[in-house]
């Protein structure tokens, strides 16, 4: 049972009546019995609450910061009309923080005897994941407006919150390059890939070890070989869901930029002809995706990519090292998508770096923070000046762990949140036009 706003108003009048007219019992009971009475009889009349269905259907999933669309449809199947209010509850996320919180998913329906009414919940999820409905809170007022039955209903119904994918907009200009490499329009790479393409005449600035001279001497100009990426190399990117993602670089996790990244280059490998995997490891595997078509593999990321979340412990990397040459069993690009942090970095990723790089090519993209490069150049207080000493001791010692790898033969891509996804497609194309890939 709830009362109503109005009950309480009448309520208060009365007492107030009662204090200056009729003081006593007598007076309360003649202003407040009636009031009870009407009370019960809006309790009474009102359709129950429990004989209510709901019948759940539209979206099921949604990319981080769109709208997403959720119907319900409920049946009165009593026989009397019911004015209702009803909550439908889902997790605090599934709103933006400035939404009005007390008025998200509330709804007010009139239903007739024995019919049904569709109402729509319009989320906008701020995390990714699955959201799940909690359930739906309903009241039923009597005809007096004083009074209302409440019950709960049990509604199931799960939104996946997609990765946002905003590096998508890279994309068109990413694939403008690879069709250049690939000779597919109508500037010529001179020199790049290893696999043959074609014979054309030559071109003063032609490189003269690209002269076939078979073909020149079967024909009256000298002809030159041009030359393609290879296709159907193997790329295995590799996220690193430990503790050193959970930190937040401006708005965001570092886990959600380096998931951005990887969607770029996913969707890039696999139109370059390449194999892209995933492997999100921590301690254990998180998600994989192996051996999918190339229109199959960004929908598969993404769908793999959507329930992770950072886990508060510090990554197993011997584990994630052997786990991911049991994924990578053919010679491939492994991208390690993880943090340049020296600890971390000399304690565990070195140590297995041989094992890596015996055999693949290895790159490790990191996420450097905007704010200690803001520190670096602060001045004008003497804790202004602290910030910037501390500032740039953290960037000496990334830099001196980032030039750790390279001696190793790694490949490094440090790049702001913003910046990360096009250059690692920049440096997946340039491992392509030099032939290593």
């Amino acid at each position: 049972m709830a009362l109503t706003g109005r009950t309480v108003l009448i309520a208060a009048l009365g007492a107030l009546l009662v204090g200056v007219l009729l003081p006593g019992w007598t007076g309360l009971l003649a202003v407040e019995l009636p009031l009870l009475i009407a009370i019960l009889y809006d309790l009474a009349v009102a359709a129950p609450v429990k004989q209510l269905r709901f019948t759940r259907s539209g979206d099921t999933s949604v990319r981080l910061g769109e709208h997403a669309y959720v119907n319900a449809v409920v049946t009165n199947p009593a026989g009397r009309s019911a004015r209702i209010q009803l909550r439908d509850a889902w997790p605090p996320s599934s709103w933006p923080e400035e939404a009005d919180a007390s008025r998200a998913g509330r709804h007010q329906l009139r239903i007739g005897a024995r019919e049904q009414q569709l109402f729509t919940t319009a989320l906008r999820p701020t995390r990714r994941g699955d959201r799940r409905a909690d359930r739906i809170t309903v009241r039923c007022f009597g005809p007096l407006g004083l009074a209302a039955r409440q019950g709960s209903h049990s509604a199931p119904w799960t939104v996946r919150v997609l990765p946002a994918f905003k590096s998508r907009k890279h994309l068109p200009a990413k694939m403008a390059r690879l069709r250049e490499l690939d000779g597919r329009t109508s500037i010529l790479t001179r020199g790049e890939g290893t696999e043959f393409d074609s014979l054309r005449e030559y071109i003063p600035g032609d490189d003269t070890r690209s002269i076939d001279w078979r073909a020149t001497a079967r024909q009256s100009t000298v002809a030159v070989r041009t030359w393609r990426p290879e296709r159907d190399r193997r790329v295995l990117v590799v996220l690193d869901t430990g503790r050193t993602s959970a930190g937040r670089v401006g708005d965001a996790p570092r886990l959600d930029s380096a998931m951005d990244a990887a969607l770029l280059l996913a969707a890039l490998g696999s139109r370059a002809g390449d194999r892209v995997d995933l492997l999100a490891y921590d301690r254990a595997p998180r998600a994989t995706v192996k051996g999918r078509t190339a229109h199959e593999v960004l929908p598969a990321f993404v769908s793999a990519m959507a329930p992770l979340e950072p886990a508060l412990v510090e990554s197993d990397t011997r584990g994630l090292a052997s786990t991911a040459l049991r994924m990578a069993q053919h010679q491939s690009l492994i991208v390690l998508l993880t943090g340049l942090e020296a600890s971390p970095v000399e304690e565990g990723l070195l140590p297995v770096l041989p094992l890596l790089t015996q055999r693949h090519t290895v790159m490790v993209a990191s996420i450097a923070d905007p704010r200690i490069a803001e520190m670096a150049g602060s001045r004008g207080s003497v804790e202004a000046v602290y910030e910037a000493a501390a500032a740039t001791r953290a960037q000496t010692e990334r830099k001196h762990t980032a030039d750790r790898l390279r001696r190793h033969g790694v490949i490094v891509v440090d790049a702001l949140p913003q910046d990360l996804a096009p250059a690692l497609a920049d440096a997946y194309l340039a491992l392509k036009a030099t032939g290593r890939l």
